[in-house]
Parts: C-alpha cells; sequence; structure tokens
C-alpha cells in the first residue's frame, strides 16, 4: 500500500491525481479549513502544498486567529458499554492502562494496513 500523502510543518497533505486533467491536487488534512493546492509535477505539487500551508499560516496570523493544528494526539471514541467494559479487561491482562493498551493495538493495525 502506498501512503498517498506529504507532510509540511505538521500538516499532512492528500496526494491524488486527476488524469482527464493530467493535474496532480490535494488537500491539507484534519483541519475544518479548506487548504487546497495542485501541480502539473510531483515537485510543483510539493512546491504548492508547502506554499499553500505556508499561505495558510500567514492569513491566520493576519485575520488574528489561531491556525488549526492537525492530529493534536487525542482521539474520543464513543463505544457501547460492554465494549468498553471488554476493552479494559484486555488491556488489564496486558497489565497496561486502556489508553496505552488501545494506542498499541491502532498502532499495530495501521502497521498490519500497511503490508
Amino acid at each position: 500500500m502506498h501512503d498517498n500523502t506529504m507532510h509540511y510543518k505538521g500538516y499532512v497533505g492528500s496526494v491524488e491525481y486527476d488524469g482527464r486533467d493530467k493535474v496532480f491536487h490535494g488537500r491539507v488534512l484534519g483541519i475544518s479549513d479548506i487548504v487546497a493546492f495542485e501541480g502539473d509535477s510531483v515537485a510543483r505539487l510539493e512546491e504548492d502544498f508547502q506554499n499553500a500551508v505556508d499561505d495558510y499560516l500567514d492569513a491566520c496570523r493576519e485575520a488574528g486567529k489561531s491556525a488549526e493544528t492537525p492530529y493534536s494526539g487525542k482521539i474520543t471514541l464513543r463505544v457501547p458499554r460492554q465494549l468498553h467494559a471488554a476493552l479494559a479487561v484486555q488491556a488489564k491482562g496486558a497489565g497496561k492502562s486502556l489508553n496505552a493498551w488501545a494506542a498499541e493495538i491502532l498502532a499495530q493495525a495501521t502497521r498490519s494496513e500497511a503490508r
């Protein structure tokens, strides 16, 4: 599996290709503001992605608002009570907090998905 993303200053940009228009395009992921970019080559796409992030940060600064930061490291999940209890039992059996155990399981899932 290929990772169709780019990274710059903590921001992650998606990468897609439009074969009809022969252009790469993407948007910054993990924020509610729409920050898009494009390029007719990988080098130009990377350049436009970095410029888009810099422009976004400048625009936020000029508007006096805080730029959104993607992926804080906090996830809120709502699960049924029975599942919550079962997860807590599994974590305790592994000798870990529910948070540490869940982070380990999620990391394992992303590694197996990448194979």
